[in-house]
C-alpha cells in the first residue's frame, strides 16, 4: 500500500521560511518523480513544483520562482520543499504527489499525471 505523507507546515510571518518535508512508502521513489502542489481556499490546486526521477529536472511556478527550492533524498524516501522569503498569498494547504510520468515543461503542472497524493499540510502566512 502506497503512502504519502507531509509535515513542516505552520504559521509564519511573511519574510519567514519554512521547510516541507514528504515521506513515501510502498514505492520506488527512483521510478517516481515528484511534485508540490497547494491548494488556497477558494481556489484551484496549482502545482508548485517537480523534480524528476533522478533529479536533472526541476520546474517551478513563476509565482515561487527564486523563493523555494524542491529537493529529494532517495536513500529516505523523502522529498523536500524549502520556502524562503513567504508571503501571505502563499497561504494554502501543500500537497506532496508522485508520478511515474516523471516531470517534464508541459505537463509537470497537471494533477491528472500523478498516481499518488498525501493529505495536505497546512502553510499560513501572515502579513
Amino acid at each position: 500500500q502506497v503512502q504519502v505523507v507531509e509535515s513542516g507546515g505552520g504559521l509564519v510571518q511573511a519574510g519567514g521560511s519554512l521547510r516541507l518535508s514528504c515521506t513515501t512508502s510502498g514505492l520506488t521513489d527512483y521510478n517516481h518523480a515528484m511534485g508540490w502542489f497547494r491548494q488556497a481556499p477558494g481556489k484551484e490546486r496549482e502545482g508548485v513544483s517537480c523534480i524528476s526521477r533522478g533529479g536533472s529536472r526541476i520546474y517551478y511556478a513563476d509565482s515561487v520562482k527564486e523563493r523555494f527550492t524542491i529537493s529529494r533524498d532517495n536513500a529516505k524516501n523523502t522529498l523536500y520543499l524549502q520556502m524562503n522569503s513567504l508571503k501571505p498569498e502563499d497561504t494554502a494547504m501543500y500537497y506532496c504527489a508522485a508520478t511515474t510520468y516523471d516531470c517534464y515543461s508541459g505537463s509537470w503542472s497537471s494533477m491528472d499525471n500523478y498516481n499518488y497524493w498525501g493529505q495536505g499540510t497546512q502553510v499560513t502566512v501572515s502579513s
